[in-house]
């Protein structure tokens, strides 16, 4: 079983950040460029999340297209986060796009704190 679940919602016609994808790839992934897809960008931080913790993180997709867990319209409800939302074990992030680096860093709080 993981020890880090990554869950990521947003709609799966949405794009993966605020921001268009570039060249410089801010976002840490590469595969995925320069689609600027939500779900090439959930692929590509998967593939990369594995090969760096194997099973110890799972990284889950929520689309809220055709209806919206309890859990993340209450977040949406109390919090108004940015879509995409990303939570690590369940915890809001102030995140707000598909970033390794910045889920990356999520993660080791996360482990530090199991």
């Amino acid at each position: 079983m993981a020890e880090v679940t990554v869950e990521i919602a947003g709609f799966m016609e949405s794009e993966c950040g605020p921001f268009p994808c570039d060249e410089t790839r801010s976002c840490g992934l590469e595969t995925c460029y320069p689609s600027n897809s939500l779900m090439d960008a959930i692929g590509a931080l998967r593939d990369e999340l594995l090969d760096l913790y194997g099973d110890r993180v799972e990284v889950k997709t929520t689309l809220l297209d055709d209806a919206m867990p309890d859990h993340i319209r209450k977040l949406i409800e109390e919090r108004h986060p940015p879509i995409p939302i990303v939570l690590v074990n369940g915890r809001l992030t102030s995140i707000g796009r598909v970033s390794f680096d910045l889920i990356k860093e999520e993660i080791e709080y996360a482990l530090e704190e199991s």
